[in-house]
């Protein structure tokens, strides 16, 4: 077999990982499509190690390495998702970046601290909860 067909393969497969990482709003779809762009990337070690005829199959150890990492990865990134949709209701990545703390008082970029200068308890002030919706 030609080493043009699976390089061409891989190169689709990672084209639509590609197109799944940039245009989905969901992040477990975001995640599938990182796994279809790290299963090109084996496809192309164990198809050029096959092409190479190495003694070490030095391509083959490298797809069990990525394929642990993989492994790893979508581990931790499914947590951190179903954690997320938890607490927010939704796994929108758009929806993320508002898990940014910013300061909106008048100190704001200032650096100071709020203390005895800050404003009262009660008087306008919405404060945060654990989760992040904010209370009157």
């Amino acid at each position: 077999m030609h080493l043009a067909y699976p390089a061409v393969l891989a190169a689709l497969l990672f084209c639509v990982g590609l197109y799944g990482v940039l245009a989905r709003r969901n992040a477990i779809l975001v995640l599938m499509s990182v796994e279809l762009m790290l299963n090109a990337v084996n496809l192309n070690l164990v198809a050029f190690d096959v092409w190479l005829r190495e003694r070490l199959h030095t391509g083959q150890a490298l797809a069990l390495f990525t394929i642990a990492v993989a492994a790893a990865e979508i581990g931790i990134g499914l947590a951190i998702v179903l954690l997320v949709y938890r607490t927010r209701g939704s796994s929108e990545i758009d929806r993320l970046r508002d898990l940014r703390e910013t300061d909106t008082g008048p100190d704001a970029g200032t650096g100071a601290a709020s203390g005895a200068d800050g404003p009262e308890e009660g008087a306008g002030v919405q404060a945060t909860t654990d989760s992040g919706r904010q209370t009157s």
